[in-house]
C-alpha cells in the first residue's frame, strides 16, 4: 500500500471510488448530487486528507443534516477524535478555522424544516431519512459505469466470494442468495475469525478474481484486515459502504457509497441494500446465460411445488 493510498486526495465524488484511472468520473451532462451528503463530500473532493481526518469526514456525511448545527467539539466527540483535530481538519480545507467552515456549511447546505416534517415523530423521520438517502442513490445512479464496471468484474470470478461481518452479514447474505441463481459459484464469507483468510486462500486457489465487499458501522476491523490479505493475495475488492470515507476505502480498488440511516437506536440499510440489488442487475448483464439459469431454476420450483403462490 502506498503513501498515497493511507493519507490520499479525495476523489470525484460521483458516487463512486475508484483506483483505475478513468473509472468514476460522470459525463458531462451528468447531474450532480444536491443533498447535503453530496454537497459535503464535493467540499472534501481533491483534498488530501490524513486518517485522522477521513474519519472526520466520514462522519461528517454520515450526519450530514446535522454538521452545519454542530460545535467543534461536539464533531470531535461524533468523530472520535480531538477538538484540535477538528480545526486542523477546517483549515486543511481551506477556512480560517471551524467556525468558519459551519458559516460556509450553514450557506451552502441549508436545513430548513418544512412545516410538515417538523411535525414528523422521530419514526417518520427515520423513513423520511432513509427516503433522502434513496434519493442521493438514484442521483449517484445517474453515472452508472462504476457499477457497470464493478457487474464485470464480479461476473468474471470464479468463484465469487462475497464478504459481509456483523452488522453487513445480512447485506451479503442477500446478496449471495440471488446471485448463486445466476453465477456458477458464489461463497459467502459472512462469519468472522481465523478461517476467513483460509477460505479466502481457497477461493484464490479456485480461480477467483475479484472479492465483493458489504461493509456497514460500526465497522469490524477484521473486515479491514480481510480485505488487505485479500488484496495482497491478488483479488480485485469491490466494496459497498455507508461512505467514501468509510475506513474500508483504503484497501478497496473499487467503492460504491450508499448512506445509511442513524436516526433510530440501530442504523437503517436502505440504500446499501437497493444499491446491492442494483449490483445483480449489473452482473446479470454481463452473464450471458443468467436469463437461461433463472428459467431454469423456475421450473424446476414449479416442478417441486417449492412456492406457494
Amino acid at each position: 500500500m502506498s503513501a498515497d493510498t493511507e493519507t490520499g486526495a479525495v476523489g470525484a465524488e460521483s458516487g463512486a471510488v475508484a483506483r483505475e484511472s478513468g473509472a468514476g468520473v460522470p459525463d458531462a451532462g451528468v447531474s450532480v448530487p444536491d443533498s447535503p451528503a453530496a454537497r459535503l463530500q464535493a467540499l472534501f473532493e481533491g483534498h488530501r486528507l490524513t486518517p485522522t481526518q477521513r474519519r472526520i469526514a466520514h462522519s461528517m456525511v454520515r450526519r450530514a443534516a446535522d454538521v452545519p448545527f454542530l460545535s467543534s467539539v461536539e464533531l470531535a466527540e461524533l468523530a472520535g477524535v480531538s477538538q484540535p483535530s477538528v480545526t486542523r481538519f477546517a483549515v486543511a480545507l481551506g477556512f480560517d478555522g471551524y467556525p468558519a467552515l459551519r458559516k460556509h456549511l450553514r450557506e451552502v447546505a441549508p436545513t430548513e424544516q418544512t412545516a410538515a416534517s417538523a411535525s414528523y415523530n422521530e419514526y417518520q423521520q427515520a423513513v423520511e431519512a432513509e427516503i433522502e438517502n434513496l434519493r442521493h442513490l438514484a442521483e449517484v445512479l445517474a453515472d452508472p459505469r462504476p457499477v457497470q464496471k464493478a457487474g464485470r468484474l464480479l461476473a468474471a470470478s470464479r468463484p465469487l466470494p462475497v464478504l459481509g461481518l456483523r452488522a453487513a452479514a445480512s447485506q451479503a447474505y442477500g446478496f449471495a442468495y440471488f446471485a448463486a441463481k445466476v453465477h456458477p459459484d458464489v461463497r459467502l464469507l459472512n462469519e468472522g475469525g481465523t478461517m476467513i483468510h483460509d477460505r479466502i486462500d481457497a477461493a484464490v486457489r479456485a480461480g477467483a478474481s475479484t472479492l465483493l465487499c458489504f461493509a456497514l458501522p460500526r465497522h469490524p476491523r477484521e473486515v479491514v484486515d480481510a480485505l488487505a490479505y485479500a488484496k495482497e493475495a491478488g483479488l480485485t475488492v469491490v466494496s459497498v459502504a455507508d461512505s467514501a470515507f468509510a475506513p474500508v476505502a483504503k484497501v478497496s480498488d473499487l467503492l460504491l457509497p450508499a448512506a445509511v440511516g442513524t436516526g433510530l437506536a440501530f442504523d437503517t440499510a436502505c440504500a446499501p441494500m437497493l444499491l446491492g440489488r442494483v449490483l445483480l442487475e449489473a452482473m446479470c448483464d454481463d452473464l450471458p446465460d443468467a436469463q437461461a439459469r433463472l428459467e431454469e431454476f423456475d421450473a424446476r420450483a414449479a416442478a417441486r411445488g417449492l412456492f406457494v403462490e
